[in-house]
């Protein structure tokens, strides 16, 4: 009971977190009993404090064998957060079920795209190719993000095998960049049709592509997780509120809509009323635990659709 407690507590940190909000770090996350962290591991082969991730792994795993791991991206509009809001989901560690890597990019400051999935492609190669010595299974790799980490996630999640988005960072550029599965919380999915955002997350955009949408067309629908869905792509998740004013609802629906038609897997929990996270309904934290477990552990579950109130009882 006190595991299941542990894991419901962090998941329900995740989900109410707003990630899309500029995030300043106060130093690396403390480490609980019972979990052995690797922080700051170079994972592109450079000495760029952004190309870095934090690694936390059970002490003592729930069972035999090499554990799945979770990759979390955080958020902060492609230029600003930190790794360090990986620890929400420090629970899943602890439980003895996950791994947890939590992964720095370089921001827009520094580099325009597609700077970010390459190196978020990176990370999940080095990953990869250090798996055994970490004892994680390689072909059980989830990714989780929210706001612009929502984004970057669902490109993980579509592009597998995209060879321009691969980039070649890193020493293990052999390495498969595929994941199991995606957890999106209100990530955009589709930078060709977001005219209903606002004027911040337009400019948020605009940094990102080196240009306004219409101006850079072809940036635009390479950095669109819509753009790349096809019928081999991991199974996603999308947590998003009908009232998000930054990243409009109409993101999700966009990749659920395109998921169905190439036959992926994709579910939508809708949060009526819902803004850009800060939501606190278990409900939401049920859901998702549920589907993380369907895709890495293997369980049977049936995930219901059905909308979701922000906060319970309303």
């Amino acid at each position: 009971m006190q595991r299941r407690m542990r894991i419901v507590i962090g998941l329900a940190a995740m989900v109410a977190c707003v990630a899309g909000a500029i995030a300043v770090a106060q130093g690396p996350p403390a480490v609980p009993d019972g979990v052995r962290a690797e922080l700051d591991v170079p994972y592109a082969g450079t000495t760029n404090p952004r190309q870095r991730l934090d690694l936390y792994l059970p002490k003592k795993p729930a069972g035999e064998g090499p554990v799945p791991l979770v990759v979390f991206i955080h958020g902060g509009g492609w230029r600003a957060g930190s790794k360090a809001a990986g620890a929400v989901l420090m629970p899943l560690v602890l439980s003895g079920e996950y791994a947890l890597a939590s992964v720095a990019y370089r921001f827009t400051d520094e580099a325009i795209w597609p700077a970010q999935i390459h190196d978020c492609k990176a990370a999940i190669r080095w990953l990869r190719a250090n798996a055994a010595t970490y004892g994680i299974d390689p072909d059980r790799i989830g990714v989780a993000g929210s706001s612009a980490g929502g984004h970057l996630v669902c490109l993980l999640g579509t592009t597998g095998g995209v060879a321009e988005l691969d980039g070649t960072l890193g020493e293990h550029v052999d390495e498969d960049t595929r994941v199991t599965c995606v957890v999106n919380q209100f990530g955009p999915t589709d930078f060709v049709e977001i005219e209903e955002a606002n004027a911040m997350a337009k400019d948020l955009v605009a940094k990102l592509l080196g240009g306004k949408p219409e101006d850079v067309p072809a940036v635009a629908r390479t950095a669109s997780p819509v753009t790349h869905v096809t019928m081999d792509d991991a199974p996603v998740i999308c947590i998003h509120g009908t009232a998000d004013a930054l990243v409009p609802y109409s993101q999700s629906t966009k990749l659920d809509r395109a998921c169905e038609k190439a036959g992926v897997e994709c579910l939508v929990l809708t949060i009526p009323g819902g803004g850009h996270g800060g939501f606190a309904n278990p409900e939401i934290i049920v859901r998702t635990k549920q589907f993380i477990d369907k895709h890495l552990l293997g369980r049977e579950v049936t995930i219901s659709e059905e909308p979701i109130p922000p906060v319970a009882g309303r």
